[in-house]
């Protein structure tokens, strides 16, 4: 911003209205308190479950590739990768901040986010998932994931061309929301596994590699309807600050005039 004389003015803050003041600076402060742990669970799980694809070596893949069709274990890497393209550009995505404050990056990583990441990525995993070793409820499940994840991502990018921004952002969140479901199903698995443990001898027999499918098909389907609908209450009750709205009634309310006899409406 420059002054009327052409001299440097006060610096704008994130919103562009002057210098900084306490409450973008609270804001900022607040938005750091859940972005840095969010980067660092997703580069986390990037750095540990990655690696061994890179090599292209079926015997290091972390999921069960044996009896399956030839094309699973490259449509497998490629899923893999490009989600992995779709975790970290998907970080910088909800981040209001650097929405606000890099607007060109933010369209660019956009587009790396759905063309280098949940597209190519949804597309492998619907080669995969109807062939996957998770059970008949595993693989619907990651099936459906994979439609509805290409039909989030779809709908953000439609959204952004037509520039209804206030509707690609609702969108994007639950993209989002779906594309970390491959890390939280880690966590429902062992919650799953905590609570179906006691129960191997009398609900499955003694038979662990029955319970083991069983506990993966719900942390599937949990992982990521537990997390559209967590967006959606999300959507529901923020508004786009992510501040909860307000849920107040208006004080004053106009009363309507009464009705007369000769009002048409009254009859």
């Amino acid at each position: 911003m420059a002054t009327t004389l052409g001299a440097p003015g006060p610096v704008p803050d994130e919103d562009g209205a002057g210098p900084p003041s306490p409450r973008p600076m609270a804001r900022r402060r607040r938005q750091l308190g859940w972005i840095i742990p969010l980067f660092i669970v997703m580069l986390a799980f990037v750095v540990y479950s990655v690696p061994p694809y890179l090599t292209f070596d079926p015997a290091r893949s972390r999921v069960e590739v044996s009896d399956s069709p030839p094309f699973f274990y490259p449509l497998l890497v490629a899923h893999i990768i490009f989600g992995m393209v779709a975790l970290l550009t998907g970080c910088f995505q909800v981040w209001p901040w650097f929405r606000r404050s890099y607007p060109k990056a933010h369209r660019w990583m956009g587009r790396a986010y759905f063309f280098g990441g949940v597209f190519p990525a949804g597309i492998a995993v619907l080669g995969v998932a109807p062939f996957g070793h998770t059970g008949f409820g595993g693989n619907a499940g990651n099936t459906m994931l994979g439609v509805v994840w290409l039909i989030t991502g779809f709908a953000g990018w439609r959204m952004a061309r037509q520039r209804r921004f206030p509707e690609h952002r609702r969108w994007m969140i639950r993209s989002f929301a779906l594309t970390t479901s491959i890390v939280v199903s880690r966590l429902w698995a062992g919650v799953l596994l905590a609570v179906q443990l006691p129960r191997l001898d009398t609900a499955y027999g003694g038979d662990e590699q029955a319970m083991i499918i069983a506990i993966g098909a719900a942390g599937v389907w949990l992982s990521w309807v537990v997390n559209l609908v967590i967006a959606e209450w999300w959507l529901e009750y923020t508004d786009h600050t992510g501040k909860p709205k307000s849920r107040r009634r208006p004080r004053g309310r106009v009363a309507s005039p009464p009705m007369s006899a000769s009002d048409p409406l009254r009859r």
